[in-house]
């Protein structure tokens, strides 16, 4: 394989919304990306493989294997004034080359769909330690969009100048060339490799935009999970630290 493609069988859409959650910081858009699927039993019918992935094979739970890839899964729901797809994946590329080439690629294949609305998920980080009360932030260029993402909770002007790093910006900027409606939703995070409270505020907001009712029971409890790791991680921290200094902690 020399380049980039995306195996698919044909499904028919109503005006389809893509949703794309990447691994990325905190692993935010992707945790609330494949928890969105989970729960809207989401349909996968597209896959994408590239030489720009990682040369890695899966090894699955019934004992069989896979090629390392990103996955496209369509939702149909006759509440909703559009379907939607939800892209999903185990990496993103390493190089520069490879950024460009497979998110110009994700963006002409949901085009062919005939997409025109992109949400990309991510997580940005604010902090070197646990945020219990995440924010939502957001980037946009319509003003119809971005009035729509500030009534959903989307905090905007976080920093004069912010990088958006991997899928969560590219594919926004090559939806944007093709004339999509395009924001990037990023659910505030710190210290952790998968911050399921991040994803969760991230998830809410989503539900809004899109109308979705989700049950954010199992995201609740990966929360409570979290923080009662992060209370013991603290606690053992001051343990050490008064073993070792047990003059200076008071």
């Amino acid at each position: 394989m020399n380049e980039s493609k995306i195996v698919y069988k044909k499904v028919s859409l109503r005006s389809p919304i893509l949703i794309v959650g990447l691994p990325g910081i905190g692993n935010v858009g992707n945790l609330a990306a494949q928890y969105l699927v989970q729960k809207l039993n989401a349909k996968e019918f597209a896959t994408l493989y590239s030489p720009h992935f990682p040369y890695i094979v899966i090894a699955t739970p019934d004992g069989s294997f896979r090629l390392v890839s990103n996955r496209f899964y369509y939702y149909k729901n006759k509440k909703l004034s559009h379907d939607l797809v939800i892209l999903i994946g185990d990496y993103q590329p390493a190089s520069s080359e490879g950024q460009y080439e497979v998110n110009d690629k994700i963006v002409r294949f949901f085009k062919s769909l005939g997409g025109k609305e992109v949400y990309t998920l991510g997580g940005y980080s604010t902090e070197d330690r646990y945020v219990p009360n995440p924010r939502v932030f957001g980037v946009t260029k319509s003003k119809a969009m971005h009035e729509k993402l500030e009534k959903a909770g989307v905090v905007f002007n976080i920093a004069p100048s912010l990088s958006i790093v991997g899928a969560a910006g590219m594919v926004l900027a090559f939806a944007d060339e093709q004339h999509m409606q395009v924001a990037c939703i990023m659910g505030e995070t710190g210290m952790l490799e998968v911050d399921a409270n991040s994803a969760k505020s991230v998830l809410e907001v989503l539900s809004k935009l899109l109308g979705l009712d989700i049950d954010l029971k199992d995201m609740n409890n990966l929360q409570k999970e979290t923080e009662k790791f992060i209370k013991e991680l603290e606690q053992a921290s001051k343990s050490a630290q008064h073993e070792e200094f047990p003059n200076y902690i008071k």
